[in-house]
């Protein structure tokens, strides 16, 4: 599904912040920003929630920790019983290493599938929906939804972008 963006280029990342700041301030709906690196902040100002991967990690790491912990048991201690350091049976001990080691292994994979799953990033999937080139490189873009601010026509936004500090506004078709 193809949808209309107003966006804007910024070349400073203090200028883009504020000019964020001055967007939500005027209740104008932050479509998505691109950046050619991480920006401190940036999740705040327009609103993104938290991630919920590390919920995602924990509950698959305890699973792998008990699984991993229950197989040892039953195989080393209950269905073939072997003698483990003087210990026959039970070596709880010998048996933490590799406990931790599944634990961080499910979790980690989980991580790895969740957020490909959630971001639908599936194998030979053609998106083409790069706003522009410069937007990795040494740009900064901010691209806004127009139909959720009803309260503002085209030009207002333009002149709105503009006035935080917008080098450049172009209007894009991007693909959801």
């Amino acid at each position: 599904m193809a949808k209309k963006v107003k966006i804007g280029f910024y070349n400073d990342e203090g200028v883009l912040l504020s000019a964020l700041k001055v967007l939500r301030h005027k209740d104008i709906k932050i479509h998505n920003v691109f950046t050619p690196y991480p920006v401190h902040g940036l999740d705040d100002i327009i609103g993104l929630k938290k991630s919920r991967l590390p919920i995602v990690a924990f509950i698959v790491g305890a699973l792998g920790a008990f699984g991993a912990m229950g197989f040892q048991i039953w195989s080393l201690a209950l269905d073939w019983t072997i003698n483990i350091g003087g210990k026959p049976g039970l070596a709880i001990p010998s048996f933490v290493p590799i406990t931790f080691e599944i634990m961080v292994l499910s979790g980690s994979l989980s991580m790895v599938a969740v957020f490909f799953l959630r971001n639908r990033l599936f194998p030979k999937l053609k998106v083409d929906n790069i706003i522009d080139p410069r937007a990795t490189n040494d740009h900064y873009v901010v691209s806004i939804d127009p139909e959720c601010c009803s309260d503002f026509n085209s030009n207002e936004l333009e002149n709105i972008l503009k006035e935080t500090g917008a080098i450049e506004i172009q209007d894009k078709e991007v693909i959801e």
